[in-house]
């Protein structure tokens, strides 16, 4: 998560000094709009609106972490330091600014450690479930699979560059990556991605279609894989064979897996 600096803070109060001040004084009235006739009026409020909306966004983020922020405040400050009537000097700014984002790190880390946690209990709880489903296999270190196409072709090694359409989700059903989103299959070393892929394509023929369940120490372990995929997720990929290259041969190819270590 990027965190606003002062400078943005600045501009993107822009946006919302107009709209907050005006609100207060004259609540019973229209709002008024801006002027957009020409072309640099409409950038104008289109740059306020966007840096705006990414401030928004900061803030919510703060609530979320309890780290609330009172936005009549921020304004406030905006509209003082525009003034040179700011109440606070700068070198006690530049220092509250840096403790904010310094709590925003911790609570940050507090809540990765208890999603993590979460994380964890619900895959294993996954897991148990999961195996004991019709089709369901498992293999000696965890991984879970099963068949959705059957083919008879060449399997590939560890050391082997494959060609794949695939799809990833989370246990909730959300995809965080998917080369069918793309329009183009990924093309990628099999011994260069996380250990369940390494392993499991190797199960894998070309033309088949496997769909596997990754224990998360198989996968990204407790740190993920910021910001998509979080500590401790167990993960699914519907993995679709469709070539074996040679290393040598295989071209080289800008998108990669969100499995590639």
């Amino acid at each position: 998560m990027k965190l606003f600096k002062p400078t943005l803070v600045a501009v993107a109060l822009l946006a919302v000094a107009g709209c907050s001040e005006g609100t207060k004084k004259e609540e019973a009235k229209a709002p008024v709009l801006p002027v957009l006739d020409t072309e640099i009026q409409k950038q104008a409020y289109g740059l306020g609106a966007s840096i705006g909306s990414y401030m928004q966004r900061n803030l919510d983020e703060h609530d979320k972490l309890g780290l609330s922020l009172d936005k009549e405040l921020i304004v406030r400050g905006f509209v003082d330091s525009i003034n040179d009537k700011a109440v606070i000097e700068q070198e006690e700014i530049q220092a509250l600014l840096k403790n904010l984002e310094q709590n925003m790190k911790s609570k940050q880390q507090e809540l990765s450690v208890k999603e993590a946690k979460e994380s964890l209990e619900g895959g294993l709880k996954f897991l148990e479930e999961n195996a004991k489903k019709e089709g369901v296999q498992v293999t000696e270190s965890g991984i879970q699979y099963s068949v959705l196409t059957e083919s008879e072709g060449a399997k590939p090694v560890a050391t082997d560059t494959v060609k794949v359409h695939y799809k990833g989700t989370f246990l909730n059903g959300e995809t965080f990556d998917s080369s069918y989103d793309r329009g183009e299959p990924a093309v990628f070393p099999l011994n260069r991605v996380i250990r369940g892929w390494t392993e499991g394509v190797q199960l894998m023929s070309v033309g088949s279609k496997f769909k596997f369940t990754i224990p998360s120490d198989l996968a990204y372990g407790p740190n993920g894989n910021p910001p998509r995929i979080p500590g401790n997720s167990v993960l699914q990929f519907e993995i679709e064979l469709l070539e074996i290259r040679n290393i040598e041969s295989a071209p080289e190819v800008v998108e990669q897996p969100t499995a590639e270590k």
